[in-house]
């Protein structure tokens, strides 16, 4: 848990649920992933949350529940047949009035990158949106996400050595089914006020520069001037209005990324790390190999030695 100007920003679903006073003796201290049936750690209802704010992703099937959750200023019902995800940075609240099953799954920028898609926001460019509707489907239609968060959760709780991969690649499934039933109306106009826009924006040239990187149309890493410059706005409008809007400075935002596209390069590619710096816009891998300690404790090699 982190707190920075009164703003609460818990890091994983088990510190989140620790603070709200909720049993976590089978919640997994994992920052990069977890599932959960629900009813199984809420007993006692109704149960309304204090607002806070979460660094990762949430995906929730809600199969049997009542109930309402809340993202920055808009409030949505949650009924059964419910799914809704949630990115990391907002405000968010909710509360349950009876719960029966309910699944929720969280994971991370960098799981999602090692092991989902390397390229996740530009294959799902949903996952960057600013406000996400819920949709409540049909039973039988919400029984083939139910397939496959079924089998998702066996494959968390079992010990193969191929886990990791076999869940990464069933999120696909859900992740692609979620684009065809969900987004395929998708409209950011519908996102909300300017300030949303703002962030939204910023969020899409912060995978660009990055894909830029990778590819070699750029040499070094933006800074906060250049995503203003890109907005044509002032640095310090920019700085302001991501950090009251997701709670994470602009500086933080970059790092995080960084990190990510880091492990996701040294896990998922054959490259020196030397290679990995100069992608990534380090002019030294001394400096790159500093900037990565400092952030996971662990040198480039011995995480992907781990």
């Amino acid at each position: 848990m982190k707190q920075k100007e009164g703003i609460v920003i818990y890091e994983n679903l088990y510190s989140t649920y620790k603070n709200l006073g909720l049993p976590v003796d089978t919640i997994s201290e994992s920052k990069d992933f977890t599932i959960n049936d629900l009813a199984r750690i809420h007993r006692e209802f109704p149960f309304r949350s204090s607002v806070f704010r979460p660094s990762y992703f949430s995906f929730v099937f809600v199969k049997n529940a009542h109930g309402k959750y809340t993202t920055d200023d808009l409030t949505f019902d949650t009924v059964p047949g419910t799914i809704y995800f949630t990115n990391p940075g907002h405000h968010k609240a909710f509360e349950w009035f009876d719960m029966k099953e309910l699944y929720l799954i969280t994971l991370s920028e960098s799981f999602l990158k090692e092991n989902v898609h390397p390229e996740i926001f530009e294959e799902f460019p949903f996952l960057l949106a600013e406000t996400v509707r819920p949709r409540t489907l049909d039973p039988d239609t919400f029984a083939e996400f139910e397939k496959l968060y079924l089998q998702i959760d066996k494959e968390y709780q079992g010990t193969s050595p191929y886990r990791t991969r076999i869940i990464g690649n069933l999120f696909v499934v859900i992740l692609l089914k979620i684009k065809a039933y969900f987004w395929s109306d998708y409209n950011p106009i519908y996102e909300g006020n300017r300030s949303s826009q703002i962030v939204k924006t910023f969020k899409e040239n912060l995978e660009k520069h990055f894909r830029d990187l990778a590819d070699g149309r750029e040499q070094s890493l933006f800074q906060v001037q250049d995503y203003a410059r890109l907005q044509s706005l002032n640095a310090n409008y920019l700085s302001n209005v991501i950090k009251s809007k997701t709670g994470k400075s602009i500086s933080a935002w970059i790092a995080d990324k960084t990190i990510a596209e880091a492990k996701s390069l040294l896990k998922n590619s054959a490259i020196s790390i030397k290679q990995v710096a100069f992608q990534l816009g380090f002019s030294e891998s001394n400096h790159f190999s500093n900037y990565f300690k400092k952030h996971t404790n662990l040198t480039p090699n011995a995480f992907r030695k781990g």
